[in-house]
């Protein structure tokens, strides 16, 4: 048991809850569609009464196959995207005190276990897109490629923040095609969404590091920007996020419990912007987990209750 805890730990397994949520919306939004196209029936009412029948049993089945298998590609990528930011920062972590005690550092974990973790796991994730459906198995490829790359991008560019948002957005597109096969709208406004969000909070993360990141030649938006103009950039991206989550709810036609996590979600954001200070960073890990923990678990909660209730 102590080996399955360091390595939910390597991979920060609590933080799933930032991005599952937006994935579980893709997915019943996905459901939603599907449900929205017409049976069409025989005219023969035993035979038709069978037909319904089997119809509804297999859609249940394949719901429950569906949502098994998007969990799985959501571990799965985000544990090899994890494991891999490790593995690759591993040397940067070891000189960073407030790094310094993870688990390769420490020597909890090789990095060359880690590294066949960050393998296993995307192994795995391509496997499990195989028997979805065959555009998220084309894609696949293409969705390892942006959420692994995020590690590199801190080496040559104060986007990676972006870069970062962008691997957590594919979650609610990545649920959707899982689903229906087909892009759509609505699931990219939520995916955007996530960008803006994900971006704007990792900035405020990224400011606990601005001394030594300069030292070791590393890019972000706090060391390219200071600490005050990071914040105003950071505050931007959250009301863009706030723009995309209205906009969904006005072309999505949602009813008032989507709008009451729209209250609960945006809350959180000026929350988290109200309690830090550009001298005063105490309060980070306040604002970077347990507010937009709160924002995201409560928002899919609302959001998803919308579509299966109302």
């Amino acid at each position: 048991m102590s080996i399955v805890k360091n390595y939910l730990s390597l991979v920060k397994f609590s933080h799933t809850i930032f991005a599952m949520p937006f994935a579980m919306i893709g997915f019943f939004l996905g459901i939603q569609y599907i449900n929205s196209i017409p049976f069409i029936s025989s005219n023969y009412v035993v035979w038709d009464d069978l037909r319904v029948i089997g119809h509804a049993y297999l859609n249940s089945m394949n719901f429950m196959f569906s949502f098994i298998l998007v969990v799985i590609c959501m571990v799965t990528a985000r544990s090899a995207a994890m494991a891999f930011n490790r593995y690759l920062d591993r040397n940067f972590d070891a000189k960073n005190p407030r790094t310094a005690i993870r688990e390769i550092p420490k020597g909890i974990i090789s990095a060359n276990n880690a590294l066949i973790f960050t393998l296993v796991s995307c192994i795995l994730f391509l496997v499990t897109c195989f028997f979805i459906n065959k555009i998220c198995f084309y894609l696949s490829p293409v969705a390892l490629f942006v959420i692994l790359f995020y590690s590199y991008t801190k080496r040559f560019t104060p986007l990676c923040h972006l870069v970062l948002g962008l691997g957590l957005s594919l979650a609610p597109i990545g649920a959707y095609l899982a689903v229906t096969g087909k892009f759509d709208l609505l699931p990219i406004l939520f995916s955007f969404a996530v960008i803006f969000w994900v971006s704007g909070f990792d900035i405020i993360y990224a400011l606990q590091d601005i001394e030594f990141d300069k030292s070791q030649n590393l890019y972000s938006i706090p060391t390219a920007l200071g600490k005050i103009k990071s914040l105003r950039v950071s505050e931007i991206l959250h009301l863009l996020s706030a723009v995309c989550v209205i906009a969904a709810g006005i072309y999505g036609d949602f009813h008032w419990l989507y709008w009451l996590g729209i209250a609960v979600f945006v809350g959180m954001l000026i929350y988290q912007h109200s309690i830090v200070k550009p001298n005063d960073l105490s309060r980070v890990n306040i604002a970077f987990m347990t507010a937009n923990g709160i924002a995201s678990v409560v928002f899919g909660l609302l959001v998803i209750s919308d579509l299966l209730i109302l």
